[in-house]
């Protein structure tokens, strides 16, 4: 096969976004040229790797094999390109994470030190759910990915670096707010407003009252932090968030944070990738300044 490197970047452009038009976007090309690449590349492996149905396109299965080897293709060149440039006395090249939304209270915090530590590095940060998160995960979109709760289906190498306790919080003027050891059994008559099922924070807090008995009533669920703070702190029950979503002062919030035997949640913060894989030498480095950060963040307080 007569296969170029321009080919596989402008058809993985193609795969992320499934839209000719959208990829010569991304790509500061025209749309002709990646019409055209992507036909001379289908002609090349002999197979369609697409086809288009009204105006959207769907991969075939030789597109999805492809896109498979592309990615492992391009990664490597990557990684080699990173390699020589630290042969070099350089530390240049591009950072991919993938984190969930809860991360989002500390992760700008460890890439900008790491951004002014590494100015020539580019970062392309993904803020999703739980469930996009993980489907990026399982097709290696990235070089990192930082969950409170990694899949069990997987193997993957994991790195716990940061507590992760969720606690009950409540309207600031709860009766039960100030009172100490609040049993759990005085929730039960009380809704409650939770995360969306699949997220992290929510299948910590399923396992968490499984083993402890208690089925709470639940009136809502949202997909939000700031969401569910805002309704509780206008009364319309009670929640259990990450502690990293509520900020050094939830009294500012109109809230209170309860203290109920059985909380806070013990969890972590995870960096993860699939084992096996190879980091890249900017990967690695992130890592490690990942640790230490957050070593010094403990030690601190």
């Amino acid at each position: 096969m007569h296969v170029t490197f321009r080919q596989l970047r402008l058809f993985l452009a193609v795969a992320e976004h499934l839209s000719i038009t959208a990829a010569a976007r991304a790509c500061h090309v025209t749309q002709p040229t990646v019409s055209m690449q992507v036909k001379e590349l289908a002609d090349a492996v002999g197979m369609p790797l697409y086809e288009q149905v009204g105006k959207r396109l769907y991969l075939t299965e030789a597109g999805e094999a492809l896109v498979r080897t592309a990615r492992a293709m391009v990664d490597e060149w990557s990684a080699f390109e990173q390699q020589i440039d630290a042969m070099k006395g350089l530390t240049r090249g591009r950072l991919r994470v993938a984190v969930v939304s809860t991360a989002k209270y500390f992760v700008p915090r460890l890439l900008g030190t790491f951004c002014a530590a590494h100015p020539d590095i580019d970062i392309a940060l993904e803020v999703l759910n739980r469930d996009g998160v993980v489907a990026r995960l399982r097709e290696n979109r990235d070089d990192l990915y930082i969950m409170s709760m990694p899949p069990e289906d997987m193997e993957l190498e994991r790195h716990a670096f940061l507590p992760n306790p969720l606690r009950v919080i409540a309207p600031r003027d709860h009766p039960l707010a100030g009172k100490k050891a609040i049993p759990l059994d005085e929730l039960q008559p009380i809704r409650f407003i939770m995360r969306e099922k699949g997220s992290g924070t929510r299948l910590a807090c399923d396992h968490h009252f499984e083993r402890l008995g208690f089925r709470p009533h639940v009136r809502l669920e949202l997909g939000s932090n700031e969401a569910i703070k805002q309704a509780v702190a206008v009364g319309m029950g009670l929640s259990v968030i990450s502690e990293h979503a509520l900020g050094p002062s939830p009294d500012a919030e109109q809230l209170a944070v309860l203290d109920v035997e059985g909380f806070p949640v013990q969890s972590s913060w995870w960096t993860l990738y699939p084992a096996g894989k190879r980091l890249s030498p900017v990967a690695a480095v992130f890592l490690d300044h990942v640790e230490r950060n957050t070593q010094a963040w403990r030690a601190g307080g």
